[in-house]
């Protein structure tokens, strides 16, 4: 029997934030205290491409921080396909640490479909 789930993120694994940036071929990510224009933000940056000011995901948390001015400092789009990476690479984690087979598959419209072998009969 298969099942279709809606996530809600929220970012709260290292482990994850760190495999998104792998995925998408970004610098690793950086804990510390990173300004965001006019202010600060303290916890993980991730560095999007094309971004002038870091994303800052505070994983304790889920929060992120971000300043893109609007989409005049860095492109919604690249922010969306960091959370879908992050959304995925955490799904195959959560699969992998309950013993389950996790399986992706690029879809036409970009989205991707993570299948969870649970065991069984399908």
């Amino acid at each position: 029997m298969s099942h279709i789930v809606t996530i809600q993120t929220e970012v709260r694994d290292k482990a994850a934030v760190e495999l998104a940036c792998r995925r998408l071929n970004l610098p690793a990510p950086l804990a510390g205290r990173h300004e965001l224009f006019a202010t600060h933000a303290e916890g993980l940056a991730v560095w999007l491409n094309d971004w002038r000011y870091p994303l800052v995901c505070q994983t304790e948390t889920g929060q992120l921080h971000f300043d893109n001015y609007g989409g005049r400092w860095g492109q919604q789009q690249r922010l969306d396909e960091w959370l879908q990476a992050y959304a995925v690479e955490k799904t195959k984690l959560e699969a992998r640490r309950q013993g389950y087979q996790a399986y992706e598959r690029q879809l036409a419209t970009g989205e991707i479909e993570v299948t969870i072998n649970a065991g069984g009969a399908a």
